[in-house]
């Protein structure tokens, strides 16, 4: 839901590790939001994709300035949701902890197991809510880049889980192993964050992995190392905008049956109408308005 003084667009597009910048673009301006929960890593860059309106931000800012632990989570997805976007695509690189997910691959996590310690709800102070995050990414958004992957003919797999950490170090050779323990498939530093704050926000997520190493997990290939990624993500990143820019020119032909990311608030909130704060709900109104009706 858009804001009267702001442009109106549908589809968000979050750049991780790598990609900075979105190609094609049309129509560009810049954009600097400022939201209940400060500011988002960077400027917005508004334009049009295969005639398709769409937001991109870069997460870590531009440069690669933030720490996995220093984004502004809240402000980010919070500044896609008084944009007017519904649909959120996350690109993120991660390290495989499955021998038959390989370097260069893409995976679609569809679960996460969270090991963070940061801030990753729009709730509290004076208004509760719980949501469901029994399927956290959107499965019509999921389904729709898996396919496109596909007929491009990359290696793609359609879902996994991800083990979100809370870095900047890369895990121990004994975390590693554990995780693997757990039926963990892949390990990154942000997406369970942006997954948990984009179903509270009621904007459909998917994250879109790109696998760059082994993590440590394995004795007879090179540890994970910055400069690995680096190289891994020059090759990986190309197909990432091929998906992006083809996922893009065909999302408005989706149907929404089987997602219920934009009721996720419908029966959420618990408090009591007489017991709201009052400025707690109107710093929440772009998410909760619809349902706070006393």
């Amino acid at each position: 839901m858009g804001q009267p003084d702001l442009p109106s667009v549908k589809v968000g597009i979050l750049g991780g590790t790598g990609l900075y910048q979105i190609e094609g673009l049309k129509n560009i301006t810049t954009l600097d939001l400022e939201t209940p929960f400060g500011q988002p890593s960077d400027s917005y860059i508004i334009g049009e994709l295969e005639g398709v309106g769409v937001a991109f931000l870069s997460r870590h800012g531009r440069g690669h300035r933030l720490l996995p632990a220093e984004v502004n989570y809240r402000a980010n997805i919070f500044g896609f949701k008084l944009l007017g976007v519904e649909r959120l695509i996350s690109v993120n690189s991660v390290g495989s902890l499955r021998e038959e997910i390989k370097p260069r691959d893409i995976v679609l996590a569809d679960q996460f197991f969270d090991r963070t310690h940061r801030p990753n709800t729009f709730f509290g102070q004076g208004l509760v809510g719980h949501i469901s995050l029994a399927e956290p990414v959107c499965p019509v958004l999921s389904g729709h880049l898996f396919e496109v992957a596909r007929g491009l003919g990359l290696s793609v797999h359609p879902r996994g889980t991800y083990v979100c950490i809370e870095g900047p170090a890369f895990s121990t050779r004994a975390e590693s192993r554990i995780y693997r323990q757990w039926q963990a498939d892949v390990i990154g530093m942000t997406a369970a964050t942006e997954a948990r704050l984009a179903r509270e926000a009621e904007i459909c997520y998917v994250t879109m992995n790109l696998v760059t190493d082994y993590d440590v997990w394995k004795d007879d290939e090179e540890s994970v190392s910055v400069e690995l990624v680096l190289e891994n993500l020059r090759y990986n990143i190309e197909h990432a905008k091929a998906v992006i820019k083809q996922a893009v020119s065909t999302i408005n032909r989706l149907q929404e049956q089987g997602c219920f990311c934009r009721q996720a608030l419908q029966n959420a909130i618990v408090t009591s109408p007489e017991a709201w704060n009052q400025a707690t709900v109107e710093k929440l109104a772009p998410l909760v308005s619809k349902y706070l009706k006393k």
